[in-house]
């Protein structure tokens, strides 16, 4: 009998256990759909920009040579330094020279003593020959002589003129403006005429060329948009640099011309840009990255370079809140990048709502609980809200 009553209380008490079970699993809420951060396609003018390589080189270059022979006798500048067009540099042995100014003018007198005799004579002969008195070809000498002494002193007068700038060329002068390398002859060499070596080089570095590098075939796609339609071109393209330290030049450049050759051995088309160089930093034969503009693309789809994952091909997806607010993949077709996003061409239309955040453990189909994307919102503090979490339980075990 006593059996029978403890078999009895302990089904109740069994049957009570599961009652109250069920009773907490059916009130237990299902999870919330997972919460994103969506921004929204839409077709947007684009400012199209392109990163290439660059070197610069000097604006005006001059190699220094004599124009004429002798010692070096004086170096008149300071190697480095900058100079001005006609500024002297070197004074070359000018003793040679002063005797040939000095010959040249005593012949260039002698001959003009000449031409006054020559032209006497030429006269005195002019009124015998009307009176018969002498014969007319005496005459004609006179006057052929006459005309040779004229001849002559023209010669002498260019003898001179000659010798005296051989002389000037004795002192050697800046044919340009510019920043002076270093001196390859010091005082005492002996410098020729036709040598091949420069005694130095002048540079003018302010402004200073940027020569840049792009490939053949961009620039035939960039073509074909801008004939198609979809690439417009602005006005006068300017240009921005990175320095190899990886700073922005402060000072923006303008693009000169392209070059309408293309190299066969690297498959590129040369570019020319001129940029101000009032500080001198930039020096020739530095590597730049030129910042160029294209065009501008009047309709493009933008979408954040965060937001774009890849599949098992290696093509470009993205999660996009459907009908529903249930999640969908998109497979995409993208141009190129465009600062942090990726110009978009196909996937995606305007007004989708891609998912920007909180798309790590999503899957196709999944509910989710969309809001519009915040840049400026700070994120979450995880171990903060763990820590709270952590002290509830704590708090009611102590009260048990």
């Amino acid at each position: 009998m006593l059996f029978k009553r403890l078999t009895g209380i302990i089904g109740s008490t069994a049957l009570f256990t599961l009652a109250a079970c069920g009773k907490s699993e059916q009130q237990a809420p299902p999870p919330p759909p997972p919460p994103v951060s969506f921004v929204v396609a839409t077709n947007q003018p684009v400012s199209l920009t392109t990163e290439l390589p660059g070197r610069t080189s000097a604006f005006e270059t001059s190699d220094v040579r004599p124009q004429v022979n002798g010692l070096i006798q004086a170096r008149l500048f300071e190697e480095g330094d900058t100079v001005h067009a006609g500024q002297p540099l070197y004074r070359i042995d000018p003793s040679p020279y002063q005797a040939q100014v000095a010959s040249a003018r005593a012949s260039l007198g002698r001959a003009r003593a000449a031409i006054a005799s020559s032209q006497a004579l030429a006269r005195r002969y002019g009124e015998l020959v009307k009176i018969n008195a002498i014969a007319r070809q005496e005459f004609e000498n006179a006057q052929t002589s006459a005309a040779q002494a004229q001849a002559d002193v023209a010669a002498q007068q260019a003898a001179l003129r000659t010798a005296q700038i051989d002389l000037a060329r004795s002192t050697i002068r800046a044919p340009i403006s510019g920043r002076i390398g270093r001196s390859l002859f010091t005082t005492g060499a002996l410098v020729t005429a036709s040598q091949t070596d420069p005694l130095t080089t002048i540079q003018r570095l302010n402004p200073i060329y940027v020569d840049i590098q792009q490939s053949s075939s961009d620039i035939l796609k960039l073509r074909e948009q801008m004939l198609a339609g979809q690439v417009r071109r602005g006005g006068a393209a300017r240009v921005r640099l990175k320095l190899e330290s990886g700073n922005d030049y402060p000072v923006e450049g303008t693009l000169r011309f392209a070059d309408v050759t293309v190299d066969p051995t690297t498959g590129s088309q040369t570019i020319r840009a001129v940029v101000p160089n009032p500080s001198g930093l930039l020096l020739p034969g530095m590597y730049v990255r030129a910042v160029l503009p294209e065009g501008t693309q009047s309709r493009a789809i933008l979408i954040p370079q965060r937001a774009i994952g890849r599949d098992e091909r290696g093509r470009a997806t993205v999660m996009v809140v459907g009908a529903g607010n249930k999640v969908e993949v998109r497979t995409l077709t993208t141009g190129r990048t465009q600062g942090d996003n990726w110009i978009v061409s196909d996937g995606v239309k305007p007004g989708d709502r891609v998912i920007v955040e909180g798309g790590m453990m999503l899957r196709p189909g999944m509910p989710v609980t969309p809001s519009p994307f915040n840049p400026n919102a700070k994120p979450a503090q995880p171990g903060a809200a763990g820590q709270g979490k952590g002290e509830a339980p704590a708090q009611g075990s102590a009260g048990k």
